[in-house]
């Protein structure tokens, strides 16, 4: 189902019934590619990376689940077609997923501006993370956004280098209270890799 496209329009939504006719098989089909597109980094942050494919998919399930419409539609696609990747970036929610609300929220009141420390890091390149939109996800009181969007801008010779570099490519977190990182599995950068265009 991957385009090489910039943005999802109208054109490429399905209405309810036809969705709902492929919609098992469809949603099954980009499931499986997210397994690849998944990371842990320490005890207590994800990372997904998205692609058109999950846009696509959330935007049909959040108009299967709210029937708003077309003025839905329109608003889902303002929201979503930002984190599809435009062919040099890639996209991605980040999330501190603590099940314990207690602990949740003690850790995220010690994690103020996390998205700023995030970075892709690969055979002498940094690509740092930045917020999808200007909404800062850190409160006034410091306390940070369980859910975080981003994107990751790489230059043309970075997305190449991305692509074809056999040494490790890492992701960090570098907030001072959450210092993580994780090797990117080379299943994952295959599938990052198509992201590129």
């Amino acid at each position: 189902m991957t385009e090489f496209l910039s943005e999802i329009t109208p054109d490429h939504i399905l209405d309810l019934v036809a969705y709902e006719a492929v919609r098992k098989q469809r949603k099954s089909a980009i499931v499986a590619t997210k397994k690849d597109r998944r990371l842990a980094i320490g005890p207590d942050a994800t990372i997904y990376f998205e692609s058109r494919d999950t846009m696509w998919l959330q935007i049909q399930e959040m108009l299967r689940i709210e029937k708003g419409g077309a003025a839905q539609l329109a608003d889902e696609l303002a929201a979503y077609n930002p984190m599809v990747p435009k062919g040099r970036n890639l996209s991605a929610t980040f999330m501190i997923e603590i099940d314990d609300e207690v602990r949740r929220d003690r850790v995220l009141s010690q994690v103020g501006h996390i998205d700023k420390t995030i970075s892709i890091k690969f055979a002498d390149e940094t690509v740092m993370a930045r917020a999808d939109d200007d909404t800062d996800r850190t409160d006034e009181d410091g306390k940070a956004s369980s859910v975080h969007f981003l994107l990751f801008d790489f230059t043309d010779a970075q997305a190449d280098l991305f692509r074809t570099t056999e040494a490790d490519i890492v992701i960090s977190v570098g907030q001072e209270n959450y210092r993580h990182m994780a090797v990117m599995p080379a299943a994952m950068q295959a599938a990052l890799a198509s992201d590129f265009s």
